[in-house]
């Protein structure tokens, strides 16, 4: 299934298995388990083929059950769980040989002609992606990590392009996206810190962990094979246990979404 999967765009080549049911393949990374953004995003992607095309995603709420394999097809089941005039309702389940992986709810508003106000700033003075170091862990991720401060975790990301025009793919493409920087977030905060960026074996160490529960709302539109700027912090840890919060912003100030996960973060034991 792998060697299907050359493009961000073939994640969501699924096929249809009955009403609302679609299967989809998975790409390959480092850790050997599906990645948690991955399988959102195929998620709101099976969810937005049961939704009017005037109605766009402006939030969507996960768990994450279990690690999904890579090497098997995951199923897609939506339900349809209420139609209104202006927001439509759904909830999606992935599933896999061992059972559900994923159990997404999806709301999506027809737009409205009403005030558009930010009321807060991107971050000032970040250094452009121009003149940072990738630190690439996948071929559908481009990620350019700025230096830590103020216990914050930031990166200029990007989804290799060009992707097209539909606004629905650039929403799917910020959904993979926003599952990257959480975790970062809470280990800067943890008593134990985060070590440097110089490797995936190095960047997972001292901790196990994974993502538990995420959240995406979404504000205005950007497209995500531009370089947008995730800029993430975390409130602390409890209980092996930490609460990331940020937003995504496009490079001229745009606020494109904002994220919010909760991420297990248990310190690795001595092998044996």
């Amino acid at each position: 299934m792998h060697s299907d999967i050359s493009r961000f765009s073939d994640l969501f080549d699924m096929a249809t298995h009955g009403p609302d049911v679609w299967v989809a393949g998975s790409a390959r990374y480092p850790w050997g388990r599906v990645y948690g953004g991955q399988v959102a995003a195929q998620g709101l992607w099976a969810a937005a083929q049961t939704v009017p095309a005037d109605h766009a995603p402006h939030s969507l709420h996960a768990y994450f059950i279990r690690g999904g394999d890579s090497d098997e097809p995951i199923r897609f089941e939506v339900d349809r769980i209420r139609d209104g005039r202006s927001f439509v309702t759904r909830r999606v389940v992935a599933r896999q040989s061992s059972g559900a992986i994923l159990n997404l709810s999806a709301s999506f508003h027809i737009r409205e002609d009403a005030p558009d106000v930010t009321a807060i700033e991107r971050p000032a003075n970040v250094t452009p992606p121009a003149a940072l170091e990738p630190l690439n862990w996948g071929p559908f991720l481009e990620r350019r990590p700025v230096a830590r401060e103020e216990e914050r975790a930031r990166a200029w990301v990007r989804v290799p392009g060009p992707l097209a025009d539909d606004p629905l793919v650039h929403v799917l493409a910020h959904v993979y996206a926003s599952d990257d920087m959480p975790t970062e977030a809470v280990e800067l905060v943890h008593p134990r810190g985060r070590p440097p960026h110089s490797g995936f074996e190095e960047h997972e160490h001292p901790y196990m962990g994974a993502s538990l529960d995420h959240t995406v709302w979404f504000h205005r539109q950007a497209r995500a094979d531009e370089w947008c700027l995730h800029d993430l912090r975390s409130s602390g840890v409890s209980s092996s246990r930490g609460l990331a919060f940020g937003e995504i912003w496009s490079a001229d100030g745009i606020h494109v979404a904002s994220i919010a996960q909760e991420v297990l973060l248990r310190e690795a034991r001595p092998a044996d």
